[in-house]
């Protein structure tokens, strides 16, 4: 049986279809019972633990062999860092004498060591308590996600596609459906498949491009609007997230900007136009191509 945590949300939910898919028995963990019941309705086994009960999240790894790791990201009202780091320390000391034979991270671009950076800093942290466990580590580093685009549909029926990002800004992206794929892959591949590997879509997109193609999906003219460097912070402050939270998100953006993609990536097959048909409803092609 191979554990899955965070089974209902968008890229586990995805790792627990591709598994099933390749007839593996999943045992789902969940943080809610109300969650364990929509997944026990499609007929796969779910397991309610609070994600900071280490000794309850031993028992869930210890009824399989195999394990997918997410660190759930934290509540922005509040310190995310904080609670990040939390649920990290939980997970890492609960695959210890778990009986785990080899386990998948979920990580992303740019992870690296420091403060107040984000994911960037919580989960190289988890990287790095998983890594100490001992148990054979498949990390797979995901690019920047299409279901951050989600919220984006709203400004984008006013005409307005307001991002941090400036328009000719090229960004790896990568949908949770990939994600699911890239995971399950290494959860039933031998223990030798160990170490870093890069997750992207088939492609990389101008953020402009994003635009376009939402333009021609709701059928007006959509601008992207660049919030400036300096305004970040105050972004983040202004849609409810706390003085810590938008501080850190401010600095994981600035490191997005400024640093640089790796080259060597495994590439999935769901692209921006593709993604964008079923978040806007549509099921046929828009009349023209991406350019």
């Amino acid at each position: 049986m191979i554990i899955v945590l965070g089974a209902s949300g968008g890229v586990g939910s995805e790792v627990v279809k591709a598994l099933r898919d390749k007839g593996e028995a999943v045992l789902a963990v969940v943080h809610s019972h109300q969650r364990a019941e929509a997944i026990r309705a499609e007929g796969i086994e779910p397991v309610v633990v609070d994600l900071r009960n280490d000794r309850d999240l031993r028992k869930a790894f210890g009824r399989g062999k195999r394990a997918f790791l997410l660190n759930p990201p934290g509540d922005p009202r509040g310190d995310a860092e904080e609670a990040e780091l939390e649920t990290g320390r939980s997970i890492a000391l609960a695959l210890e004498d778990s009986g785990l034979k080899k386990v998948v991270l979920a990580s992303t671009y740019g992870a690296q060591a420091g403060h107040a950076i984000g994911d960037l800093s919580t989960l190289f942290e988890l990287e790095r308590r998983v890594l100490a466990s001992g148990i054979p580590v498949a990390i797979n580093r995901g690019s920047y996600y299409f279901s951050n685009l989600d919220m984006l549909i709203e400004p984008a029926r006013q005409g307005v596609l307001p991002t941090a990002f400036p328009e000719d800004f090229v960004l790896p992206m990568v949908a949770p459906r990939d994600l699911g794929r890239a995971a399950a892959e290494r959860l039933t591949s031998g223990v030798e498949d160990v170490g870093l590997r890069n997750v992207e879509g088939p492609e990389r997109y101008r953020f402009g491009q994003v635009a376009e193609v939402l333009g021609r999906w709701l059928g007006r003219e959509v601008k992207v609007q660049t919030t400036p460097r300096d305004g970040w912070e105050d972004s983040f402050r202004q849609v409810g997230f706390s003085p810590e939270s938008a501080h850190s998100f401010a600095r994981m953006t600035e490191a997005t900007v400024d640093g640089e993609f790796p080259e060597d990536v495994w590439r999935g097959e769901v692209g921006l136009e593709a993604y964008l048909a079923g978040l806007v409803g549509q099921q046929k092609a828009p009349p023209s191509e991406l350019r």
